[in-house]
């Protein structure tokens, strides 16, 4: 029941009292109190109901904006769809990659061994090694198309994952002191992969890291 409902069936109980007469004054005053504090009551209960009912309206407006922010994001098709397929494109470069240099350094090794003794067998036998090896060459392009795509997905769900944290207002946690440690043994033992642009390895530390000995090499994995 409301509480404004609740304060007017109030009221009318005090008036109904009031007007059988009662000749008790401090009765009386029992009910002109009575009467105050309902009227309080119903101000304060009138109040409250606007507050919460704002509240909720806030509370409803966000919950509705977060399902049409996840909706944006698409979780199904990235988790069902676009990561899948970015797997599967990368485990078919790394198989075309294999492919291709086992081909090439195959007939390179074959032309190494080859009896030049007889030149024109000589000659159509690394002619024929060599188209292998151009064959397998092409190989890039595909691996290309294929590293394209699974850009072209990282890019997407990068920024989807980006507009809804931002709409959401989301910060990023601090790293923990593990994730710390692991990133600073990564720099210090270059194992972040080839840099981009960016300061390569010295020869000056390549020449003092190949002058290290044994056990100043093993402290380095301690």
């Amino acid at each position: 029941m409301p509480a404004a409902e609740v304060a007017a069936r109030v009221r009318e109980s005090l008036q109904s009292v009031k007007a059988a007469d009662l000749k008790d004054a401090q009765l009386m005053e029992v009910l002109r109190l009575a009467q105050q504090l309902t009227d309080t009551m119903q101000m304060f209960f009138g109040s409250l109901d606007r507050s919460i009912h704002t509240e909720f309206n806030a509370i409803a407006a966000y919950i509705a904006r977060t399902r049409d922010e996840i909706a944006q994001l698409r979780p199904n098709d990235i988790k069902e769809q676009r990561i899948p397929v970015a797997g599967a494109e990368l485990e078919a470069v790394v198989g075309d990659t294999e492919k291709a240099t086992e081909t090439i350094m195959s007939q390179a090794e074959a032309v190494m061994m080859m009896d030049a003794s007889d030149p024109a067998a000589y000659k159509d036998a690394v002619d024929e090694a060599m188209t292998k090896i151009i064959e397998a060459c092409a190989f890039q392009d595909l691996a290309g198309q294929r590293v394209s795509k699974v850009v072209s997905s990282l890019k997407h769900i990068e920024e989807r994952v980006g507009r809804f944290a931002a709409t959401m207002g989301v910060l990023d946690a601090d790293a923990t002191e593990a994730e710390r440690e692991e990133a600073e043994r990564r720099n210090k033992l270059h194992l972040n992969g080839p840099a981009l642009g960016g300061p390569e390895t010295g020869q000056d530390d390549v020449d003092a890291l190949l002058g290290m000995d044994q056990d100043a090499i093993d402290a380095l994995f301690d």
